[in-house]
């Protein structure tokens, strides 16, 4: 996949002033999760989840492969039993024979230290819940934690944790800590309450005990499903590991986003407004639909911000009175035709009033200057005038010319 250059600058006449139009991202470590690599400067990860039982070898492997395929770099599957865990070794083995090596995430939740050793064997990455991963039973008649009940399941909690860090350290791989909004544990809450400020200090508590392991192939997540307190729990993250000299990279998502548009847009609020300030290095749209769906949702998103050039930038007017051409047949038609074409900027324009002005920045141009006829231009220069019937034909060879064409 491409990057943008990391440098862009707009002058305005106005003031003079100069207003850099490129993400600034906040610096991370480098993390390897098998062949990718999560920060460091690296272009943002995208991952996504099978919702196949692991116990399905053939059917994990072939949904694991599909969204490969399709682009997502990091797979996530869940292990709720032993046999789940040891199900992996199988799958990872099938992949490599039939396919090739694709890294995966192993999700690990309720008391699960055997799991997750079993798991470290045989994968790359595993996630775990701080608020899940040492059950803490609840007492509905509690006012308060003490310092020494907190600090008693913390000591609880370092002993189940320490022989995974070990584990993936000597191993080199990789930890997510994921922290739920909605699975805070009962000490965090009572503590902190149902805040921004519990998911953070929850994930430290975790970080704090890998650091005095020596294990910092770490990253972060702070999910949650309302899209203002996932936003405020990242940049709270960021600013504490920032003020703590802390440079784990941030694993973006708004959990249990929904399906369909709204879902598509609730992850987008969420996960866009982060990437603009900066924050984040691997992101997962999470849809109650086919894992499949989630993956263009994520590159949308990365090439609306700048992030990734993974397809074509179409940039395309309204469309109003001026219009001189059915402007939604014809991006159609464009589209369905340059679809394949990775990195190029195309413009489709109604009128000479929105066309070379708001196109100045596409490669190419389509716009209606005149009824019956197309200019064609490339980039601010116009190109040739072609009869209206001929507009996408024509513009096909003048890419071709400029030897910019592949075959679909």
């Amino acid at each position: 996949m491409q990057t943008l250059p990391t440098v862009t600058t707009v002058n305005t006449t106005s003031s003079e002033l100069t207003f850099d139009t490129t993400i600034k991202r906040r610096k991370t470590r480098p993390v390897k999760v098998g062949n990718v690599t999560i920060g460091g400067g690296y272009p943002v990860v995208v991952q996504s989840m099978i919702n196949e039982d692991t116990l399905d070898i053939d059917g994990s492997v072939a949904a694991i492969r599909r969204l490969h395929e399709i682009g997502c770099e990091i797979v996530r599957v869940t292990v709720p039993s032993l046999a789940h865990a040891k199900a992996l070794a199988e799958i990872k083995q099938k992949l490599l024979q039939t396919y090739q090596d694709v890294p995966i995430v192993a999700d690990v939740h309720h008391n699960g230290m055997k799991i997750a050793l079993e798991v470290a064997k045989h994968i790359e990455k595993v996630r775990i819940n701080p608020g899940l991963y040492v059950f803490e039973k609840p007492n509905a008649n509690r006012s308060e934690y003490t310092k020494a009940e907190f600090d008693e399941i913390g000591e609880k909690i370092r002993e189940t944790l320490e022989p995974l860090v070990v584990s993936l350290r000597d191993q080199g791989k990789a930890m997510r800590i994921g922290v739920n909004h909605g699975s805070l544990a009962e000490r965090m809450l009572f503590t902190y309450g149902d805040t921004p400020e519990g998911m953070v200090e929850s994930a430290l508590e975790f970080i704090r005990i890998c650091e005095s392991l020596n294990f910092h192939n770490l990253v972060i997540s702070m999910k949650a499903s309302r899209v203002p307190v996932m936003v405020a729990a990242y940049r709270l993250m960021a600013k504490r590991m920032d003020e703590l000299g802390m440079e784990y990279p941030l694993h973006l998502g708004v959990t249990e986003a929904g399906d369909g548009e709204y879902g598509r847009i609730k992850s987008t609020a969420g996960i866009a407004t982060l990437l603009a300030d900066g924050i984040g290095d691997t992101i997962r749209v999470s849809l109650t639909e086919a894992p499949e769906k989630e993956i263009p949702v994520c590159y949308s998103i990365l090439q609306a911000l700048g992030l990734r050039k993974t397809m074509v930038e179409y940039v395309a007017c309204p469309s109003c009175g001026r219009t001189l051409f059915n402007l939604e047949e014809v991006l159609h038609k464009v589209r369905e035709a340059t679809k394949h074409l990775t990195g190029l900027d195309i413009a489709v324009m109604g009128c000479i009033v929105n066309g070379p002005g708001e196109m100045a920045d596409a490669d190419y141009g389509y716009v209606g200057k005149t009824p019956g006829y197309i200019s064609l231009y490339r980039g601010r220069e116009e190109i040739k005038k072609v009869p209206e019937d001929q507009g996408v034909e024509e513009l096909i060879n003048l890419i071709k010319s400029d030897g910019r064409w592949v075959d679909p």
